[in-house]
């Protein structure tokens, strides 16, 4: 492990509801929840003080009405969260050399060598104040030798927080912490290794490693890394970050656009799907369109954060009608899903109407059980172009 890596790591303070009170300052300090009051609603997100009456995100809403009955219910506006999400990416952008955006409210920023000519911890204090006054929005940030250990102390300062981990206190502070705190450790992980009397990192961290292979496998060895506070994985600059994409050429050129649009229709189902199996969200779509000639006409759109078949469905189908212009016959079509960052969709937070997201749910299930091509919607069939 490079102990000499300095990676700060920069989360928003219940980012959804922080934007909602920049909106409307009456609601600082109160108990608001975020998401939908129907039964089949869910938290999508909440405040610190409605988290003290037990509640969280995903919970169903029925109980956290129960819990916390006299909680502040807002719908959300995702349009809103997004763009308060470009605000600080951008100005971290502008003021560091190598940043990741792993998710629509934390950054992670890799600060190696730069302690020679300015102190990491001085910087990130800095970088903290200044999202903070030009977005109003809270932030705290963790700094330590991995991305691990740095999110792990960031969670633990939050609120509003601020905590430098060195290498030499790493073991230190991870010890005593609950298993539950590391990133990426599961439910039925965390209960199959707390039935073997495994609740604390420091106890994790004595394990044999064969041991946690034969009950974990390759997983084994990969949380054991982690409760040794081990991580070497880089920070992904935000530019270079993953795209999705789907292209097909024809057998014959065509003219055909309804048939075009279903095949359109069925391409972003197959690429909606997999962004959910990834947990990821996308912000960007470009649609391709290939003319017989071989000349490429291209149209992108920004969106808000999504992998909600509907939303992607119908934008790409107005960016083909855009690129589509000249009324001769077409060769290919592409689609590419960019700007991804990791995260789980928020019930109520879309245009889309819970029935629509009830639906999505059903097919991925289906999906998961006989393949991804096993069922879709009856505009997205297979043609033979």
């Amino acid at each position: 492990m490079n102990t000499n890596r300095q990676i700060i790591h920069m989360d928003q303070d219940a980012f959804f509801v922080s934007v909602e009170v920049r909106k409307n300052p009456s609601l600082t300090g109160k108990p608001v929840i975020i998401g939908s009051l129907s039964d089949r609603g869910v938290v999508a997100s909440c405040s610190y003080e409605a988290r003290k009456f037990g509640i969280h995100s995903a919970m169903p809403a029925r109980m956290a009405r129960m819990l916390c009955p006299h909680g502040i219910w807002i719908r959300g506006n995702m349009d809103e969260y997004t763009t308060a999400s470009h605000e600080i990416t951008e100005i971290l952008k502008q003021e560091v050399p190598l940043i990741e955006k792993a998710s629509i409210d934390e950054h992670y920023i890799d600060m190696t060598g730069m302690d020679k000519h300015y102190g990491t911890l001085k910087c990130a204090k800095e970088l903290r104040l200044k999202v903070i006054k030009e977005t109003g929005l809270p932030i705290s940030f963790g700094l330590s030798v991995n991305k691990t250990v740095s999110k792990m102390a960031t969670n633990e300062c939050k609120p509003n927080g601020e905590l430098s981990i060195e290498y030499i206190g790493v073991q230190p502070f991870l010890n005593p912490l609950s298993i539950r705190k590391i990133p990426g450790l599961g439910e039925k992980t965390f209960i199959k290794l707390s039935d073997m009397g495994i609740k604390r990192i420091h106890e994790l961290a004595q394990v044999h490693p064969e041991y946690m292979t034969s009950i974990l496998g390759k997983n084994g060895i990969w949380l054991l890394q982690k409760a040794k506070g081990i991580d070497d994985s880089p920070v992904i600059p935000y530019q270079e970050q993953k795209t999705i994409s789907s292209q097909i050429t024809f057998k014959q050129d065509s003219i055909d656009l309804v048939s075009i649009n279903y095949l359109l229709t069925s391409m972003v189902m197959d690429l909606a799907f997999e962004l959910r199996q990834k947990k990821k969200q996308t912000a960007c779509i470009t649609v391709t369109v290939r003319y017989s000639t071989r000349e490429d006409v291209t149209k992108q759109a920004s969106i808000p954060y999504t992998a909600l078949d509907g939303i992607l469905i119908k934008k790409t189908k107005d960016l083909f009608k855009q690129a589509y212009q000249k009324r001769i016959l077409i060769r290919l079509v592409g689609v590419r899903l960019s700007n991804l960052v990791n995260g789980f969709e928020q019930i109520d937070l879309y245009t889309a109407s819970e029935e629509q997201y009830s639906l999505c749910q059903a097919m991925d299930k289906i999906r998961r059980r006989f393949g991804p091509h096993s069922i879709k919607l009856a505009s997205g069939m297979d043609l033979n172009l």
